[in-house]
């Protein structure tokens, strides 16, 4: 007897299959390399990427090109942190980007949202924007569930500690971040976003699965 399968469960099925394959990394490195080269990363990062404190970022479950573009900016001086330049500085090519599929192969940190009261407002900002205030919404570049995209080194926001979030939302929108280039994408956005705009995208961010 054929069975014929509804196509919303062929459907179930190739999504669920699709969980368990990770796609190759849009950088060309070594994981392996990169792992025995991460021994101070993870003092500020974490044994597994995912930072024990607040304001310094999980980069566990990033995507390489997004992480070797920082690692660059770091290293010519286009984006400066007292921790970061310095490090990077000593790093060459080669590390950096087995450093960057190294920290795209380790699992993305879960969290849940940092301020429950604040659901409402940062889930409208990400996905609806504000076009009142000219803000656009953060699922455009980064996707529904913050995974962002690495072929555009769109970062993947998801489980992202609030407090680095909101750091780096400040950042861009006082002119202390530049690294959206010409584009001016995130200082532009970030300009036009209040404390408590910026006090719930960050909480939101922080709980995307």
């Amino acid at each position: 007897m054929k069975i014929k399968l509804s196509p919303l469960f062929v459907l179930a099925g190739l999504t669920l299959a699709a969980t368990h394959i990770q796609a190759a990394s849009l950088v060309d490195g070594s994981a392996e390399a990169g792992k025995a080269r991460a021994l101070t990363c993870t003092a500020c990062h974490g044994p597994e990427g995912n930072s024990a404190s607040p304001m310094w970022p999980n980069i566990a479950g990033q995507n390489a090109p997004y992480l070797l573009a920082q690692l660059k900016a770091f290293k010519d001086g286009s984006r400066v942190d007292p921790l970061m330049s310095s490090q990077a500085m000593m790093l060459s090519d080669e590390d950096m980007a087995n450093l960057a599929v190294y920290f795209e192969s380790l699992p993305a940190a879960a969290q849940s949202i940092a301020d429950e009261s604040l659901l409402e407002r940062g889930e409208a900002l990400y996905r609806g924007g504000n076009k009142e205030d000219k803000i656009s919404a953060c699922l455009a570049c980064h996707g529904p569930t913050g995974r962002g995209n690495p072929a555009a080194k769109y970062p993947s926001l998801q489980g992202q500690h609030a407090a680095y979030t909101a750091k780096q939302l400040n950042a861009y929108a006082d002119g202390a971040r530049t690294t959206d280039g010409k584009t001016r994408i995130m200082q532009d956005i970030a300009a036009n976003l209040d404390k408590d705009d910026i006090a719930a995208l960050s909480s939101y961010v922080q709980g995307l699965k």
